[in-house]
């Protein structure tokens, strides 16, 4: 059987500073590939570092965001946005000239905001946000094939360095996501309505579920339909990333909810007037969506930037076969708001 020979390196040194569900999953991707001849892995905790150390997804850890930035090519934050000024800050003095900054947050116009004001001249900042996901955490959750047939959103500022962009392209192009280049404040309104708000919906339907005094958690746990299963596996994802997702993206996330309140209450009228057709003609419009997200190969995520199904994240080797994990091109946005 002949052995697949690892890419040429794209950097010498990466760090990745926070190693839960997708920094461990870039350390295990660049591994595979052989993309970076050396990777500092840093962590808050001794646990977590240790764990890195214990599965080789790192050749060296550091509790200092500014010892691990030391010397890097590329330093990807993969920490909830709220850290991000922080971060930029400590790493500053540390990054050599030509040093990529990127990241891996679902909020980009705040991550240009936090990150960009304490980066030196020479040193370049790509944001990027791979649309994919489950709802476990941590380092042993991680693995190389979660980004494979995603897309990655990249959203670079006018001005930003065009081979520090086409550097990060290729990172996730050999990931096996298919990119494309959008205007922060754009995606920022998309992922409001494809995955902020059904995060948020799923957290309050589950904690509404619970909140019954006429229906028994064990009730709950017990009639679970497939329905609200998919809730309850949406609503367990990281609390803190969350958090931080729903109060730095709340202008979209307010402009995106109150559409969907009125559209809740047209429902709830159609529902007590009795008017089938509504609610029917409702039901085709979205399961013709539902089509269209099949035919566009997302199906198997739950959510976009979400959940994957429990047989993708159980057995993720089952669903890279499946989907061949070629990558695709490069796909540039430039409407929207914020042109």
């Amino acid at each position: 059987m002949t052995r697949r020979r690892k890419s040429e390196p794209l950097f010498d040194t990466v760090a990745l500073i926070g190693v839960g569900l997708i920094g461990s999953s870039l350390a295990r991707l660049m591994r595979r590939e052989g993309l970076a001849r050396r990777i500092v892995g840093c962590a808050r905790t001794r646990r977590t570092r240790s764990v890195c150390r214990e599965l080789k997804l790192v050749d060296a850890t550091s509790a200092s965001p500014r010892q691990a930035a030391k010397g890097a090519d590329l330093i990807v934050i993969c920490t909830p946005v709220s850290t991000y000024g922080a971060i930029a800050a400590a790493i500053a003095p540390s990054l050599k000239p030509g040093a990529i900054v990127s990241d891996v947050g679902s909020v980009k116009r705040t991550a240009i905001d936090a990150v960009t004001p304490h980066l030196l001249d020479g040193v370049h900042f790509v944001p990027g946000h791979p649309v994919a996901g489950t709802e476990h955490s941590g380092p042993e959750a991680g693995f190389a094939e979660l980004f494979e047939g995603r897309w990655c959103i990249l959203t670079p500022t006018e001005g930003t360095d065009a081979a520090a962009v086409r550097q990060v392209t290729d990172l996730w192009r050999r990931a096996g996501s298919r990119v494309e280049i959008m205007d922060a404040a754009h995606h920022d309104l998309v992922l409001a309505v494809t995955s902020h708000l059904p995060h948020l919906i799923a957290y309050n339907i589950v904690g509404t579920a619970a909140d019954l005094e006429s229906v028994t958690d064990s009730e709950v746990f017990k009639y679970s339909a497939g329905g609200f299963r998919d809730f309850t596996r949406i609503a367990a994802s990281d609390p803190v990333m969350w958090r931080d997702v729903f109060l730095h993206n709340r202008d979209a996330l307010l402009e995106v909810l109150g559409r969907f309140n009125e559209d809740l209450s047209a429902l709830q009228r159609a529902i007590r007037r009795g008017q089938g057709e509504v609610l029917e003609a409702l039901f085709v419009r979205t399961r013709d969506i539902r089509r269209g997200v099949i035919e566009a190969g997302q199906a198997e995520a739950l959510l976009a930037g979400g959940p994957e199904t429990e047989t993708a994240t159980r057995h993720p080797e089952k669903k890279r076969r499946a989907r061949g994990g070629k990558p695709a091109g490069i796909r540039r946005r430039t409407s929207g708001p914020g042109r």
